[in-house]
């Protein structure tokens, strides 16, 4: 991205994004015209739109209907009557009155062009002679309008150009005889067919944007960088604060660690543990890096099935140690356990008063998988001291320095750390033992918390490479952090 303000080039290369706005200040901000606010969302609006579909293999557009018992189903339902009940007085007054109802068909006709793809020539050319809104003009002046004869021409038209989940809909078209309800239901379908096309030009446009993604992103956040100087503010203290904890974990290590291990810290280590954090995000704080705001949602998912893991691997562990291997290795039992912990604990475990409260019916549950396995199996009975043990263990699980919570949660984030360094080109790394119950949703974790982290690097790398040059290396040092930001 080429530097477009003299004033903040100092010593920063001329490839990178002007970052003056990073000593702005962060009081009131200036008074902006309503026709930037206006193009500021509009860029927003397009930048979100092609994040989502390319991150989001799934992305597509709904039709919208609020909720019947809201506020805004309940008007919404009311407008929706009272305006086709004044089409049905209009149409059932003598001599009938066709005003609305040919507004309609010129909106239909428009919703049917839109349609067409450029191919469609002959369609297009027979589309406007059939609903001449002029000759249909005529035929209201001399009451010669017939309603079905051209309802029936747009249900073939539609069925013609129609996905095939909305055949049965179209077929129902020809069965209704009352004018109005005809004009309704065709709005209706059609409003779903043009869905049906946004979504079909979505998915035929989405490799071509995969090609074009890491620029477009990169140059819209440039625009809103420009129109809004605080733009990165967040995602500096957010850096700030992976930067601090990197250091502080470097010099906690000991001295027999090795020299790399205790050398100056790397910008790659600062941008890793900077992503860990965001799984572990408090949902209070509101100052989420602009960077990755938009991919919040996706993150806060993968932290919540991230704890949960972690539950589960904690369990198993604890049952491991106290029941033996002979019992924790008989086929189905983990599965059992696992979906036992799933069950009671889910909806509960991003809350700590309501994990407190679960956990005590989990080790019960616990430890009657574990007497079920040992008689299935013709064993003696846990001894009691371990029954309590087991028990007391799963239900203290709750507390986040909980020995074993924390062990299983530091293997956890070592393997999150070795998959990021690892790339999408190479294979996901072999989990510990420990969490080797769990190592298969754990990798399908790792690898889609690594797509999100390593396209983010790709579009905002420019944006954190000043930001890391000023935290990392002291004023005068050269530092080349360009390739470790990626």
């Amino acid at each position: 991205m080429p530097n477009q303000r003299d004033e903040a080039a100092d010593d920063s290369p001329p490839d990178l994004p002007c970052l003056e706005k990073l000593d702005s200040p962060t009081g009131s901000p200036p008074t902006a015209s309503l026709s930037s606010l206006m193009e500021l969302e509009s860029c927003l609006s397009n930048l979100n739109l092609a994040h989502e579909i390319v991150l989001n293999r799934d992305f597509c557009f709904k039709p919208r209907s609020p909720p019947t018992d809201s506020l805004e189903g309940r008007v919404t339902e009311i407008v929706h009557r009272a305006f086709w009940d004044s089409l049905q007085e209009q149409l059932g007054s003598d001599p009938p009155n066709y005003s609305h109802a040919v507004t309609l068909l010129q909106e239909v006709k428009t919703m049917l062009q839109s349609l067409l793809l450029p191919g469609h020539v002959r369609l297009r050319a027979q589309l406007d002679e059939v609903l001449d809104m002029q000759l249909i003009q005529q035929q209201v002046d001399h009451g010669a309008l017939d309603l079905h004869r051209l309802a029936g021409y747009i249900t073939n038209t539609m069925a013609s150009l129609c996905a095939p989940v909305r055949d049965p809909e179209v077929r129902a078209l020809r069965d209704l005889r009352d004018p109005v309800e005809i004009l309704r239901e065709l709005f209706r379908v059609l409003g779903l067919m043009k869905t049906d096309m946004v979504n079909f030009t979505i998915q035929s446009l989405r490799p071509h944007l995969l090609q074009q993604a890491v620029q477009y992103e990169r140059a819209k956040f440039q625009q809103i960088l420009d129109k809004q100087p605080a733009s990165l503010d967040d995602t500096t203290a957010w850096l700030q604060a992976a930067a601090a904890e990197e250091a502080a974990a470097a010099a906690a290590l000991p001295e027999s660690s090795s020299p790399d291990s205790r050398g100056p810290v790397s910008a790659t280590a600062v941008l890793d543990r900077a992503a860990m954090r965001l799984l572990r995000w408090d949902p209070q704080d509101q100052k989420y890096p602009e960077t990755v705001l938009m991919d919040r949602a996706r993150l806060d998912a993968l932290g919540q099935r991230l704890q949960m893991l972690v539950l589960e691997a904690s369990v198993l562990h604890l049952t491991s140690a106290q029941c033996g291997d002979a019992v924790f290795s008989l086929q189905g039992f983990v599965g059992r356990l696992r979906q036992s912990v799933t069950v009671l604990l889910e909806g509960s475990h991003t809350r700590e008063a309501d994990l407190k409260g679960a956990l005590p019916g989990l080790g019960e549950t616990a430890l009657q998988l574990v007497t079920e396995a040992v008689s299935g199996q013709g064993g003696a009975a846990l001894p009691q001291e371990s029954r309590h043990l087991l028990k007391g263990q799963i239900s203290e699980l709750w507390k986040h320095n909980h020995p074993v919570r924390t062990l299983i949660g530091e293997r956890v984030q070592g393997f999150l750390r070795a998959t990021l360094q690892g790339g999408l080109s190479k294979r996901s790394p072999e989990p510990p033992a420990a969490l080797r119950p769990v190592g298969a949703e754990l990798a399908e974790l790792g690898t889609a918390f690594g797509r999100i982290v390593h396209f983010n690097r790709s579009v905002f790398g420019p944006f954190y490479a000043p930001v890391l040059r000023k935290l990392l290396f002291p004023p005068g040092e050269e530092a080349e952090t360009g390739e470790d930001s990626r």
